[in-house]
């Protein structure tokens, strides 16, 4: 499952492995013409599911803020991947407040997007959400028995909240360690399928 799967293309570490090896995977993106593009570049691809979904807890996530669409050459190509549930996001990477505009997304929850799917094992868990990805990935483990290795981006966390969620890790039985922007984090007893 990746979550915040933007185009398919930009930013995105999975797109050469999906392709290569066409594993079955779950690919989540909530904005639409984002989700559009998704659906292109994989279109040759056999095996990939598409969600056009934000994953929200406890449904509190009913819109995300993202650039204005005539707004986008003004900044650099990163900015349509950082749409966000939190407007400030945006702005702390320099988007002028009036190029936001606020878009209505549907939601699942980590809970009804295993359950739509009917997922009862998984290999990996890659979240960025932009911020959102905590609390993703504490749901997860909070309302699943899977152990998958899990990848998601940990700089936009608020630090309160890492601290609980490492203690989730240890609570679970995961190991952990950063790379980058990232955390990857994996139950003990699948340490003998990490290679460095």
């Amino acid at each position: 499952i990746q979550i915040g799967a933007n185009d398919g293309l930009s930013f995105d570490e999975l797109n050469y492995f999906i392709k290569k090896y066409q594993p079955k995977s779950i690919l989540v993106e909530p904005i639409f013409e984002i989700f559009t593009k998704l659906k292109e570049n994989y279109k040759e691809s056999e095996n990939i599911f598409f969600e056009n979904s934000a994953i929200s807890v406890d449904k509190n996530i009913k819109h995300l803020f993202k650039v204005g669409e005539k707004f986008l050459n003004k900044y650099g190509n990163h900015i349509p991947a950082i749409s966000s549930f939190d407007k400030n996001h945006l702005i702390k990477h320099g988007v002028n407040s009036s190029h936001i505009i606020k878009e209505e997304v549907k939601t699942l929850s980590t809970e009804e997007l295993i359950n739509k799917y009917k997922i009862d094992d998984l290999d990996l868990f890659f979240v960025d959400a932009e911020g959102y990805d905590g609390k993703i990935v504490y749901d997860l483990l909070n309302k699943s028995n899977l152990r998958p290795i899990i990848i998601f981006e940990y700089i936009h966390i608020e630090n309160t909240f890492f601290e609980k969620l490492i203690d989730l890790f240890k609570d679970k039985n995961f190991l952990y360690f950063n790379i980058g922007e990232c955390i990857i984090a994996f139950p003990k007893e699948k340490k003998i399928e990490i290679f460095f």
